[in-house]
């Protein structure tokens, strides 16, 4: 008898999957789910359990890597970057109020994109 791995869905509300999976690996480390040091899933295994391709997740782990929170090491993985006093500084402080910022206008437009679509393209019985 098989077990099959359950796939969690991306649900499809114009949120992008690469938006929506960095949502869920950041809450991951800001819970403590994936503390500092700890190795991010591997593309495979994160491809495998949100039914997407590896573009999908590569984009997801660009996020979380811009924002600060993960570091990558080639041949070895992606890891939740450690707490350091540089990340404390002044100026990054100040880039990542942007980059959230920036975060917060793409989900809006994902958002109204979606409705302009349903509005546009109405889902025919």
């Amino acid at each position: 008898m098989t077990t099959a791995k359950r796939v969690e869905m991306i649900e499809k509300s114009g949120v992008p999957a690469y938006l929506q999976i960095a949502e869920t690996l950041r809450e991951m480390i800001q819970r403590g789910d994936l503390a500092p040091e700890d190795s991010l899933p591997s593309t495979a295994q994160l491809c495998a359990k949100y039914g997407v391709s590896a573009s999908v997740v590569k984009a997801a782990i660009s996020v979380l890597r811009t924002e600060g929170l993960v570091i990558g090491q080639q041949g070895k993985g992606v890891f939740v970057r450690p707490a350091g006093p540089e990340q404390g500084a002044q100026g990054d402080d100040a880039l990542l109020a942007q980059l959230a910022e920036i975060q917060n206008a793409i989900h809006d437009l994902a958002g109204r994109m979606a409705a302009i679509e349903a509005a546009v393209f109405p889902k025919r019985s």
